[in-house]
């Protein structure tokens, strides 16, 4: 009964770190002319997502000043797409030593860039009915940095196995908490990012994070250096991605890429909250497993009831990151026990062997390096 009790607790740290998402809106003033905005897209052989996020651009009622691509070396169509689509092609210019990839894309786009607003989007990403609007009303109600979570559309089954991967990496940000804005973000996503031209200078914008895998861990810091606040949001209704859409092999290695990395730099609170309610979601399994084995109904019946609740506290989380089916939640410790497989995974190429390949590129994980 103890354990119970314990792991009931835990149950109600999930609703802590999860309380509330905000989604980005569209402002009922219409009188405010909107900024000269520039979209920023860093790519690398990115022909079968980049047509989409274009196309999304193209369709959106408030226009772009202008769209920004940086063709980070390109092995494929990447180039002739954007350029056949209208966009501003940049041409990365070679890697230099001790940048990553991304990085060194989004710094030169935003080198080249005009508007007094700067979007950079992954070229993963695609913007939903009016979505552009409604990111650059809130941008300009919120100011300083607008960090946006793309609302996961999963399709296939095997993307059902990013659940926890979602969840921890919402939870871990402090920005999504009971307390809303009094507690501030911790991390920004890497995405979506909207900030004006002026903060971004100030603030080194990519420079300072030049040898980083994963930015939204490390550019926080930055920003509150320049005193610049932080306001994340979930994407739901303005911008959505499917995050690995070419099979099992291409999530592993996108999440193993850098999500220890990001675990170590979560700050200690987080870290506790959210490990606690992972224990949670093993251990009420584990009991549930074996009250069942050993068929002693009375003991099972409480196991199942908060092996219930605790499905439901996850759909209810999964609902408003992305589109997982109610059966996800149902059977959550398959992607639970896929989560904790990979994300020891990213613990032995990050801190053993010291380096990851991602889109054809080595990167060392100790310096960040690329080539």
């Amino acid at each position: 009964m103890e354990q119970l009790i314990i792991y009931a607790v835990f149950w109600l740290l999930g609703i802590l770190f999860l309380a509330r998402i905000p989604y980005c809106f569209e402002s009922a003033d219409k009188t405010v002319s909107p900024p000269s905005v520039s979209i920023i897209i860093p790519a690398r052989n990115e022909e079968t997502t980049l047509p989409l996020l274009l196309a999304s651009i193209k369709k959106q009622r408030l226009k772009p000043a202008e769209i920004i691509v940086v063709d980070d070396h390109s092995e494929d169509r990447t180039r002739a797409i954007a350029e056949g689509a209208g966009a501003r092609v940049i041409g990365a210019k070679p890697l230099p030593r001790g940048w990553v990839g991304k990085m060194w894309s989004c710094y030169q786009g935003a080198e080249g860039a005009r508007g007094a607003v700067l979007i950079f989007l992954d070229a993963d990403t695609v913007l939903e009915a009016n979505g552009l609007q409604k990111i650059v009303d809130t941008y300009r109600r919120t100011q300083g940095v607008l960090s946006i979570s793309p609302y996961h559309a999963t399709e296939k089954l095997y993307e059902k196995l990013s659940a926890f991967f979602n969840i921890v990496m919402m939870g871990a940000m402090n920005a999504f908490t009971i307390a809303g804005d009094r507690i501030k973000p911790t991390g920004v996503f890497g995405p979506a990012l909207v900030i004006s031209r002026e903060d971004y200078v100030k603030s080194g914008g990519h420079k300072g994070v030049k040898d980083k895998i994963i930015e939204g861990v490390f550019l926080p810091e930055q920003f509150k250096k320049a005193r610049i606040p932080i306001h994340c949001y979930g994407g739901k209704g303005a911008l959505s991605f499917r995050m690995y859409p070419y099979g099992i092999k291409d999530l592993i290695g996108g999440w193993s890429k850098g999500f220890a990395t990001g675990a170590i730099q979560t700050s200690i609170p987080a870290l506790i909250i959210v490990v606690a309610w992972i224990v949670g979601c093993v251990g009420v399994t584990r009991h549930l497993i074996q009250t069942a084995v050993t068929g002693s109904a009375p003991v099972m019946i409480p196991w199942a009831a908060l092996y219930l609740c605790y499905v439901l506290q996850i759909y209810w989380m999964l609902f408003r990151i992305g589109r997982f089916q109610f059966y996800t939640a149902l059977l959550f410790p398959i992607p639970l026990l896929f989560f904790i497989l990979v994300f020891a995974r990213s613990m032995i190429l990050i801190f053993l062997k010291k380096s990851v390949q991602w889109k054809g590129r080595s990167i060392d994980t100790t310096r960040g390096r690329g080539s």
